[in-house]
C-alpha cells in the first residue's frame, strides 16, 4: 500500500491531507465542547444545527464549484481555499454566541466544499493505474481515520492541561500546513474540451451520477452509513458527557473508537477489494452499521448504556463505514472521463453529503426529544431503506465496461479508434446523443 507514496506530488497530497485532517478532528472534538459550553444538555441540538449548515454548503458548493474546478488553477484554487478555512478556525476561540458558530461553520464549510472534490478529483490524474489509486484511496480512508483516532487521542492529552479553545489554534496550523504542502508540488488541471453553458457545467455532474446505476446504488448505500455516523457524531457527547457523567477526556476516546474501526478497514481493504467485487463488500459494511445500531439499542433497554459497550458499538460502526465509502472512488473514476471527474466527485461530495443533510438534524432531535433507544431504532431503519434500496438499484455482476453499437458515427471518429462495436467504461459522452443505452 505503502509504495504509491513514492510519487512525490500524491506523497505532499497525502501529507497535506492527514495535516488538514489532524486539525479537523482537534476542532471536531473542541466544538462538542464549546455546544456544551454554550448550550448545556441543548448541545445534541446545537451540534445537529452545525452539521446542518455545514451539509447545506457542501450541497448548494460543492456542485457550482466542481462546475469551475477545471477552469482555474488548481493549485492555486487549493492553497486559497486552505487559507480561508484556517482564518475561520482562528475565530472560533473567540466566540460568545451560538449565531456566531454558525456563521463561522458555514464559511469554512463552504471553502471545504469547494477544496475537498476538487483534490480528490486530482488524485487519479496523478496515479491513473487503478491497482495503484485503489491503494492510495485506502491511505485516504487512513487519513480521514487519523481524524477520529489521532486527533481526538491528542485532544485527549490536551484538555487535561489547556482549555479546548486552544484546540483550534492547531485546526488553524493544520489548514496552513496544508497550504504549504500543496503550493510545493505541481497539480495537473485537465480542461474540458468542449465549452458549456452555466446550467450544463453545473448540473453535468449529478446527471452522470443519477444515470450510472452502480452511482445510484452508491447514493443508497451512503443513506446508510450517513444515518449511522450521524448517531456517532451528534449523539456521542450528550451519552458520554450526560448519560454516562464523564470526562471531556472520555469524548476524545470514544471518538477514537470510531476511528479504530475505520482504520482497521481500511488497512484490510486493499487485499480483499483484490479478491472481491466493490458490490458486496460495501453491502455487508452498510448491513454492519445497521446491525450494531439495533443491537446497541437492545443492550441499552437490557442493561442500561456504559463505556465499553458505547466503544464497541463505535468501532463495529466504523467498519462498517469505511467499508462502504473507501470503495467508492472507485466506483467514480470507472464512471466518468478524466474531464468529467471534478463534476463527477462534486456530484457525490453534494449528494452523500444531502444524505448527512437530512440524518444529522434528525439524530438530534431524536435524542433530544425522545432518548437514546428510539434515536437508534429509526437511524438503524433509515440505514436498511438504503440498503434495500441500493440491492435494487445496482446490479450484481455489473461489469465495469460495456460492449455496445455506435450507428450515429463515422468509423474514423476518434471515440470508435475505428470500431463500431468496441466497449468502454460507463459515461456519458457528448459525441453520442444516445448515451443513455450505455447504462
Amino acid at each position: 500500500m505503502l509504495n504509491v507514496l513514492a510519487d512525490r506530488t500524491y506523497r505532499h497530497l497525502f501529507l497535506a491531507q492527514v495535516v488538514a485532517l489532524l486539525g479537523t478532528g482537534l476542532a471536531t472534538v473542541a466544538l462538542g465542547l464549546l455546544a456544551y459550553d454554550l448550550a448545556g444538555d441543548d448541545a445534541a441540538m446545537v451540534l445537529g444545527t452545525v452539521f446542518t449548515i455545514k451539509m447545506v454548503a457542501y450541497v448548494v458548493v460543492a456542485p457550482v464549484a466542481g462546475a469551475f474546478a477545471d477552469r482555474v488553477n488548481r493549485r492555486v484554487l487549493l492553497v486559497a481555499l486552505d487559507l480561508i478555512r484556517g482564518l475561520c478556525a482562528l475565530a472560533l476561540p473567540f466566540v460568545t454566541e451560538v449565531w456566531q458558530v454558525y456563521v463561522l461553520i458555514f464559511l469554512l464549510q463552504s471553502a471545504s466544499a469547494g477544496f475537498t472534490p476538487t483534490f480528490q478529483a486530482t488524485i487519479p490524474d496523478v496515479l491513473p493505474e487503478e491497482d495503484r489509486y485503489t491503494r492510495a484511496l485506502s491511505l485516504s480512508r487512513l487519513a480521514y481515520d487519523l481524524e477520529n483516532i489521532v486527533s481526538p487521542m491528542l485532544a485527549a492529552l490536551l484538555l487535561a492541561v489547556m482549555s479546548y479553545n486552544t484546540l483550534f489554534l492547531g485546526t488553524v496550523a493544520g489548514f496552513v500546513g496544508s497550504a504549504l504542502l500543496v503550493v510545493s508540488v505541481m497539480l495537473p488541471s485537465p480542461v474540458a474540451p468542449t465549452k458549456r453553458g452555466i446550467y450544463d457545467r453545473t448540473t453535468r455532474g449529478i446527471r452522470i451520477y443519477l444515470a450510472t446505476p452502480r452511482l445510484r446504488g452508491l447514493l443508497a448505500l451512503n443513506v446508510s452509513v450517513a444515518a449511522a455516523s450521524a448517531m456517532v457524531l451528534v449523539n456521542s457527547v450528550v451519552l458520554v458527557r450526560g448519560s454516562l457523567g464523564l470526562s471531556d477526556s472520555a469524548l476524545g476516546w470514544t471518538m477514537f473508537a470510531f476511528g479504530a474501526g475505520s482504520m482497521s478497514a481500511a488497512l484490510l481493504l486493499p487485499r480483499l477489494l483484490d479478491r472481491l467485487p466493490d458490490r458486496p463488500v460495501m453491502l455487508a459494511g452498510a448491513g454492519l452499521t445497521v446491525a450494531t445500531l439495533v443491537c446497541l439499542a437492545g443492550g441499552i433497554g437490557l442493561t442500561g448504556l456504559n463505556w465499553g459497550m458505547l466503544l464497541c458499538a463505535w468501532f463495529l460502526t466504523g467498519v462498517g463505514f469505511s467499508a462502504v465509502l473507501t470503495p467508492s472512488g472507485r466506483l467514480l473514476r470507472r464512471s466518468a472521463h478524466p474531464e468529467d471527474r471534478p463534476a463527477i466527485f462534486a456530484a457525490q461530495f453534494a449528494l452523500s453529503h444531502a444524505c448527512w443533510l437530512v440524518c444529522y438534524p434528525l439524530s438530534g432531535w431524536l435524542m433530544t426529544r425522545f432518548g437514546a433507544i428510539p434515536a437508534l431504532v429509526v437511524l438503524a431503519g433509515a440505514g436498511l431503506i438504503g440498503i434495500v434500496a441500493a440491492l435494487r438499484l445496482w446490479p450484481a455482476g455489473e461489469a465495469a465496461e460495456v460492449e455496445h453499437i455506435h450507428d450515429n458515427l463515422p468509423p474514423d471518429d476518434p471515440h470508435l479508434k475505428g470500431k463500431r462495436r468496441h466497449s468502454h467504461p460507463l459515461v456519458i459522452d457528448d459525441r453520442h446523443p444516445r448515451w443513455a443505452r450505455h447504462f
